[in-house]
């Protein structure tokens, strides 16, 4: 037996090939921070700021106190250090004044980079909110800077500081010493009293627009060697939603998503993947299949998405953007490079298809929809819901288009039930019709009450139609023969004056009596019927409700045209 290791047997599954470690110059650190501005011409998306700090410093017109609001991550932090950088830089030679260039290699430039200058103080309000706090500073501002031009005050998220240290702060806000300036940050300048504002010079921060952000992460990816495709660059700037910081937090997350499963190259799907993102295609099948009203299909696309993880909220989200991307389309104002050219085609098809008004109430559906299924305890259920009634939704007529069709009487239809105690009635006097069906002379004929009404109406005796129509109730009905419910609005000799009307009518002798019995509504009881069970569906149809809202006083009215006929 060999002492020499080499002869030692091998352990299963321990021959794994040497891996060597990379070398470390120190802990990571994540690309918000390596990346963090340190000069005004690092800062994008505030010129119009920029350009008046310089113009302030170089006309030597300091304000005491800067404001700088925004939402996250647009470099409020970052513009109050580099404002204080600036300030105080005394340049290579140590002869500099204040700039809107700051050197970066003077020792004020390096310790307030590193955070270290003594008189550059940063303080976050959300942790020290009171106003002992505040007091602090009070006191310490009456002493000069140690070794600054100026001794410079950075609060960050100052509106956290509550209302007794803002009233504290008030007197030393106003007037400071000469050698103290304020600078403050905050999300929620709302927050902030109009006492502290008016003592401050206010910037406005813009957000980051999504071309900026995709020029700014591809600078950056190249810095670090990472390879990317443009769509995948586009969606993680879209994603930032103006936010620098944010924008850089996805970019890290997808640099390390691609060295695990994309061999470095950042891809659009799995930028998708990551982010939660529906697939861009499947939204397009959902949305094609709401436009054809096909149920089966939009309902089984959304399981599918479901199944694959995508969350209920983010598919309505998609529809939500894709439907906004439609309208844009109409009015040529839909620009987005992470689409595909196959997407491109097809929303420029779909724009050309649609009006203005299905996609507004699209668009108001999907609003709605998206509340419900983020509140949702079963998203699921709820989105597929979403979905029917889109689809239902989308075949009905806009306010303008309903107008119309009650203006000529063309009432929107749909299936609709008559009340159960008109049916009977329906069934043996058939449904009021405009056409009394031929009526053969000699023996009697089987009639319905709507053909007598007809004969009646036709022959000139309006008197006894009307009478028909209104109040006459049929017990029993059978060629030549009927009887009828006592009512008191019919005349005393109706039954002798409606016997001699049909015989003369139809040449048949006819037994018109009254009678016990269950008797069946009269023909203009049951129209009446009817016209309230159509008149309480038309007004649960959602464009009336949505006009009837709008119009608290307006009504629903037969047309004239139609009143004439249905009322003989």
């Amino acid at each position: 037996m060999s002492d020499s290791a080499d002869d030692e047997p091998t352990m299963p599954g321990m021959d794994l090939p040497e891996v060597k470690p990379q070398a470390s110059s120190g802990p990571y650190r994540v690309l918000a921070r390596k990346y963090r501005p340190q000069t005004f011409a690092e800062l994008i998306g505030q010129d119009a700021m920029v350009r008046t700090l310089g113009n302030a410093i170089a006309r030597d017109r300091l304000a005491h106190a800067f404001l700088m609001t925004g939402v996250r991550g647009v470099g409020k932090t970052s513009t109050a250090r580099l404002i204080a950088k600036a300030l105080n830089c005394i340049g290579p030679d140590g002869q500099g004044g204040p700039t809107i260039d700051p050197c970066g290699v003077c020792e004020p430039c390096r310790a307030i980079t590193e955070g270290r200058h003594i008189d550059v103080i940063e303080m976050d309000a959300a942790s020290n909110t009171g106003v002992d706090d505040v007091r602090e500073i009070i006191e310490a501002v009456r002493y000069a800077a140690v070794s600054a031009r100026y001794k410079i005050y950075i609060i960050d998220e100052v509106h956290m500081l509550s209302r007794n240290a803002f009233n504290a702060l008030l007197k030393t806000l106003e007037e400071p010493p000469p050698h103290v300036k304020f600078l403050f940050a905050t999300t929620e300048v709302n927050k902030v009293p109009v006492t502290v504002l008016s003592r401050c010079q206010r910037f406005d921060l813009r957000r980051i627009t999504p071309d900026m952000l995709f020029a700014h992460f591809s600078a950056i990816l190249q810095k670090e060697g990472v390879e990317a495709e443009a769509p995948a660059i586009w969606l993680i700037a879209n994603a930032a939603e103006g936010s620098v910081r944010d924008g850089l937090s996805i970019l890290d997350q997808a640099i390390a998503h691609a060295d695990l499963d994309g061999g470095g190259m950042i891809g659009a799907a799995q930028v998708r993947v990551m982010l939660g993102l529906s697939d861009r295609s499947s939204i397009a099948n959902l949305m094609a299949s709401i436009l054809d009203g096909d149920s089966g299909a939009a309902i089984d696309l959304a399981r599918a998405q479901y199944a694959l993880g995508i969350e209920p909220v983010a598919m309505v989200r998609g529809l939500m953007d894709l439907t906004h991307a439609v309208t844009l389309a109409k009015v040529s104002r839909h620009d987005d490079p992470a689409l595909s050219e196959a997407d491109r085609e097809r929303i420029g098809d779909w724009a050309q298809k649609l009006g203005f008004a299905p996609l507004n109430r699209l668009w108001q559906l999907l609003l709605k929809g998206h509340d419900e299924v983020l509140r949702a305890n079963n998203p699921l259920e709820h989105l597929e819901m979403l979905l029917l009634r889109v689809i239902y939704a989308a075949s009905m007529p806009d306010p303008g288009e309903l107008a119309k069709l009650l203006e000529s009487g063309r009432l929107p239809t749909m299936p609709l039930a008559a009340p159960a105690a008109a049916q009977g009635a329906e069934t043996a006097a058939a449904a009021p019709v405009t056409e009394a069906a031929p009526v053969a002379e000699g023996p009697a004929t089987s009639l319905t009450i709507a053909q007598i009404h007809q004969l009646l109406e036709s022959s000139g005796n309006h008197r006894l139609a009307v009478q028909v129509h209104d109040h006459l109730r049929v017990i029993e009905l059978e060629p030549g023969q009927m009887v009828f419910a006592a009512v008191p609005a019919l005349s005393a000799g109706f039954a002798r004056d409606l016997s001699d009307a049909l015989f003369a009518a139809t040449g048949s002798r006819w037994q018109v009596r009254e009678g016990d019995g269950e008797a069946r509504p009269s023909l203009g009881e049951v129209r009446a019927a009817t016209a309230a069970d159509h008149d309480a569906r038309i007004r649960e149809l959602p464009v009336v409700k949505a006009a009837l809202a709008a119009f608290p006083d307006a009504s629903l009215e037969e047309p004239a045209d139609n009143r004439h006929k249905s009322n003989p």
